[in-house]
């Protein structure tokens, strides 16, 4: 280890340990928080298995909210980390996988494995990374092929690409005429209710490599926000350093879809907020998106289940409330 990295190891160390405390913290409120109740103490005495509980309640902590909580962690994590790698990429900050279309592309193919009925796992899954890779495809065909890292072209395709997908997704639900037509609505709004063990475990062996993927090429993102020709001459091979990145990000986002339907914004609030927190170097930025997508996510969560009086909603609805307007505030700045 050279002195040069030392203070970032050292940083890296100490803002992530403060960000797991806030994790921890955010995890243990998605566990208590639910229309069966079950307070504090016995949530967590269910947790340690130091106390009595209810079987009921035992049920549902581990059958339900659990596994929910730790699927809202991942995706979280997947798409904050996504809105970054798209961010250093364009050197924008209103880049993000829903609102540059990859999100959409997902879920086309994911739609299509739902109505073909196939599988979620590996079924639907391919086709939503066929989908969201076929839609990458298009958004650099738009934006003349020319760079990936043209800033306002892809940008501007992206949106572009978006509202196709829109549209082509929109078409698929009118054309479903069982009664699968509900589900698919509320998927498509981002619904974590049907996380379980198994879907959790098939996104951590996803998430899990793809993330550490990121963290490697941390560095490498740092270089190319200098510029492509500085990028070069410090020895960063864009083209595939670039590809890696979109392709991995790509099978983040689309395993997400997969499993939980479309999520958006939240590429672009957790990246944005803590880059300005924290500063420009990925090296601290990775994992504190990682940590701080997950909280962020929960949270969401906790929401969409606490804000109605009766139910609850999609998590989706609480991102866009939340994402839509700081979308909105960035691009009356970037236009200034």
């Amino acid at each position: 280890m050279t002195v040069h990295h030392r203070p970032v190891l050292k940083r890296m160390f100490m803002i992530s340990s403060a960000m797991l405390v806030v994790l921890a913290a955010a995890a243990v409120a998605g566990v208590c928080v639910g229309p069966a109740g079950g307070g504090f103490k016995s949530v967590i005495g269910s947790l340690l298995g130091r106390a009595p509980v209810d079987a009921a309640l035992q049920d549902i902590i581990w059958r339900i909210r659990a596994p929910r909580v730790l699927m809202a962690a991942l995706v979280g994590a997947a798409l904050s980390c996504g809105g970054l790698v798209f961010q250093a990429l364009l050197r924008n900050p209103l880049a993000e996988p829903y609102i540059l279309g990859i999100s959409g592309g997902a879920a086309i193919g994911a739609i299509s494995g739902i109505l073909l009925g196939l599988a979620r796992f590996p079924g639907v899954s391919l086709l939503s990374f066929l989908g969201s890779m076929l839609t990458l495809a298009l958004l650099l065909l738009i934006s003349s092929g020319r760079t990936v890292l043209h800033k306002n072209s892809l940008l501007l395709s992206g949106v572009m690409v978006n509202a196709f997908c829109s549209a082509v997704i929109m078409f698929l639900v009118s054309i479903t005429q069982d009664a699968r037509i509900h589900n698919i609505i509320f998927w498509l709004m981002g619904d974590l209710s049907l996380a379980g063990f198994h879907q959790v475990f098939i996104l951590a062996v996803i998430m899990v490599p793809c993330l550490t993927v990121l963290f490697w090429l941390s560095n490498s993102m740092n270089l190319i926000l200098l510029g492509k020709e500085t990028a070069r001459s410090l020895g960063v091979n864009l083209v595939a350093v670039t590809v890696i990145l979109l392709v991995t990000t790509s099978l983040m986002v689309s395993a997400t879809v997969s499993q939980c339907g479309l999520l958006g914004f939240v590429g672009l609030v957790m990246p944005h907020l803590l880059r300005l927190l924290l500063g420009p170097d990925h090296r601290v930025l990775v994992p504190a998106c990682v940590l701080g997508g997950a909280t962020y996510m929960i949270l969401c969560d906790v929401l969409a289940r606490t804000l109605p009086r009766q139910g609850e909603m999609p998590a989706g609805v609480v991102t866009a409330l939340i994402g839509a307007p700081l979308f909105i505030l960035l691009l009356k700045r970037s236009a200034k």
